[in-house]
């Protein structure tokens, strides 16, 4: 295999000197100026006149924003592999993903053992090695539990896991004799020799036995990169056979001379780079035949867009796109497109592939449909911007967080009602209703929408608004998951500056006095506060509450109904900005598992029957999450038929979560009180569910616009309207 078609890069190998500390830093500042790939440095902790080498790669990568930055190569022995793992993670994640880890089996072992190592075999030196490799994927992996090796040289005994690099890191490795290149081939990522180790065919022969243990092993010899370390007295000419015939796909240069480094860049570099792009065709990435092998039936991976980045069960990072906030998930492809281009040949992709689809906008979608097992997901949090075009007027993608627009809202002293979880997507959310903070004064998130760019089913794209495709302007501001994808929203915002911020605590021993009370205060109350309460397994209440004015007199004035309603326990009254009160995620990767339940229910008044019917579905102990959110005032303003989302004379919506099927039973039995749900809080997708999401009149509406923007029933996984 002459030629293994990968991307051509270049580097430089500095040494790491301390005669002048900041010299070896200067070059790497040039190398990044010259336009290198990848910065590398020699590791000889025994030498005293080298700084060491991974603080050194630390302040380069602090110092540089675009270089790649490794070791040239690390010296294992001297550096345990757990320490390694955890070092190179940390350092991959403070680069942005720019650290390339490259180890070493030692060598110099009287000097290593004068340190404080253990002098090995050469033999021993490979084992442990391999050993070493094993600990650092182990610590990396995005599995769960400790983990567990037993190794000669290497233990691991329950440890943490992670955390895991930024980028799918790679592991190569330095070598010259037979044995520790079959150690490549089965195990690692790239072959790193200097040319001035090999002899005139050790090249050749060397990638020859990499090759055949990455086959025994099952692997693809492409997947292996190799590096090679050369002098900078060698020209194009001379290296070009060994990119083309030797399969080199990155040339490091080793010089400490800034003239030597700006002449290879300047001259060397511009003519390989043309000689082999006319050589060869365009090159292209190989996924492992690990990752190849956990591919799911029913999905055609080769009629993949090309362009449009897919992640696979395989692929690095999937751990953190497979599940969303509180479901886990294992799709067979997770797409993430960049553009509303790629968006839409990514719906006409999964409407050719008979696998479920999942559309997601940030992954908070507790309803659960926005991952699946097997099928397609198409995943919009590329398409994250926020812009404002007019006066109080934004645009916005669907896969922004609700605390990234209040806090880009917030410097113009605006807000929008958006839900009371700043982790949330803007799609999911700005399709399905949207109850937030602010419903009671200024209404439901889609309540502020003006226009929305869709994506059908067919891969179209059209604007939606008032005047324009209005009728589906109607529906996607209630059941817009089925009907396309919504590439960007137009929102109308409001003048929201500070507002109050109350968080009491009760006790809820008299649990049905409690919620009788506090649904009467919130009625009661101007429109100006909204209020949510919170029960779990305790006899305590927590109630959540903003006021929407900046007069601290005028706001206790409107709690003082609600310290009266339950002896309180505890409470946190101040004055901040909305943005402060949505900024309320970690941003962490979901990586939830299980199918919890979530049941959804809307009513219009708390009276003494629910609060009664509600306090013994608590008592059962099935309810780990109990939720009621005002809505009414501003919402009820809107007509019934004004948008898809319907029930405008609910003042409050309820959602249970829990795992056990036993709710849905005793969910039943509150089912004589409510009016309607709200679907983002609903799991059960059975027909009888959609009659209480949209009333007769509207799921015939729904229905005939379903069946002329999706026929095909392309997005039936999302609450399916179509279903009879």
């Amino acid at each position: 295999m002459p030629d293994y078609l990968h991307d051509l890069r270049f580097g430089t190998f500095i040494t790491p000197s301390n005669a002048s500390p900041q010299a070896p830093v200067a070059l790497a500042k040039l190398s990044e100026q010259l336009g290198y790939d990848l910065v590398t440095f020699q590791d000889h902790p025994y030498q005293p006149s080298f700084l060491d080498t991974q603080t050194l790669m630390t302040w380069v990568a602090a110092s540089t924003s675009t270089i790649h930055i490794a070791a040239n190569v690390l010296n294992v022995p001297l550096r345990p592999p757990a320490v390694v793992a955890r070092a190179a993670a940390s350092l991959d994640l403070l680069s942005g993903g720019r650290y390339e880890l490259s180890l070493g089996a030692g060598g110099f072992w009287d000097a290593i053992e004068s340190m404080g190592g253990r002098k090995l075999t050469p033999g021993q030196a490979v084992d442990a090695l391999e050993e070493a490799i094993d600990v650092i994927r182990a610590l990396w992996s995005e599995e769960r539990g400790g983990a567990f090796i037993k190794g000669d040289y290497y233990q691991l005994a329950g440890a943490k896991r992670g955390p895991a690099p930024a980028h799918d890191m790679p592991i190569w490795v330095g070598a010259a004799k037979p044995r520790m290149q079959r150690l490549i081939g089965r195990k690692a990522d790239g072959w790193l020799p200097s040319f001035a180790w090999l002899g005139e065919t050790g090249l050749r022969d060397g990638n020859a036995i990499i090759d055949e243990a990455a086959l025994e092993a099952g692997r693809d010899p492409r997947e292996i990169r190799r590096l090679l370390n050369i002098s900078p007295q060698m020209e194009a000419d001379q290296l070009l056979p060994l990119i083309l015939e030797e399969g080199v796909g990155t040339i490091i240069v080793a010089s400490d001379d800034p003239r030597t480094l700006q002449h290879f860049a300047e001259n060397v570099i511009p003519e390989l780079r043309e000689a082999v792009d006319r050589e060869r065709g365009p090159v292209s990435a190989v996924r492992s035949a690990g990752a190849l092998a956990q591919r799911r039936d029913g999905i055609d991976y080769d009629a993949i867009p090309s362009g449009l980045e897919a992640v696979e069960p395989g692929d690095f990072g999937f751990a953190r796109l497979r599940s969303n906030y509180v479901r886990g998930g294992n799709p067979g492809v997770v797409l993430r497109p960049r553009d509303e281009a790629q968006v839409a040949s990514a719906v006409v992709f999964a409407a050719t592939q008979d696998v479920p689809l999942g559309v997601r906008s940030a992954g908070h979608g507790i309803s659960g449909r926005s991952t699946n097992d097997g099928g397609v997901v198409i995943d919009l949090g590329y398409l994250n911007s926020i812009e404002v075009v007019g006066d109080r007027l934004v645009r916005i993608g669907p896969g922004a967080h609700w605390m990234d627009v209040a806090a880009a809202l917030g410097e113009h002293g605006w807000a929008l009602s958006s839900g009371d979880y700043g982790g949330v997507g803007v799609g999911g959310l700005a399709t399905a209703g949207g109850i937030g903070f602010l419903a009671r004064e200024h209404g439901l998130t889609i309540d502020h929408l003006r226009s929305a760019r869709v994506v059908l089913a067919d891969g179209t794209v059209v604007t939606a608004s008032a005047d324009d495709n209005a009728e589906l302007f109607w529906g996607i501001r209630g059941a817009g998951g089925n009907l396309g994808i919504v590439t960007s929203f137009e929102f109308e915002v409001d003048e929201v500056t500070e507002v109050g911020w109350a968080e009491l605590a009760y006790d809820a021993s008299d649990t049905a006095g409690l919620l009788e009370r506090w649904g009467a205060a919130v009625e009661a109350a101007p429109r100006e506060l909204t209020s949510f309460l919170l029960m779990g397994g305790g006899q305590t209440a927590q109630t959540m509450t903003v006021i929407d004015s900046t007069e601290p007199e005028t706001i206790i004035e409107m709690l003082q109904p609600f310290a009266e309603i339950a002896p309180l326990v505890q409470q946190s009254v101040v004055l901040k900005p909305y943005a402060a009160v949505m900024a309320n995620s970690t941003g962490a990767p979901h990586t939830a598992q299980g199918e919890p339940l979530f049941r959804s229910g809307l009513i219009e008044h708390i009276t003494p029957a629910f609060a009664a019917a509600i306090t013994d579905l608590l008592a059962t102990g099935l309810v780990p999450f109990f939720q009621i959110r005002s809505v009414g005032g501003a919402v009820n303003d809107v007509a019934e038929d004004a948008t898809a989302y319907a029930h405008r004379s609910a003042n409050f919506s309820i959602a249970a979560v829990g795992s056990s099927s036993r709710l849905n039973a005793e969910w039943a039995k509150l089912g004589e009180h409510f009016s309607g749900l709200y679907l983002s809080f609903e799991t059960d997708q059975s027909p009888e569910r959609l009659g209480e999401a949209f009333p007769p009149a509207t799921l015939a509406r729904l229905r005939a616009l379903k069946a002329e923007v999706d026929p095909g029933n392309v997005f039936r996984d999302n609450f399916n309207v179509a279903t009879a």
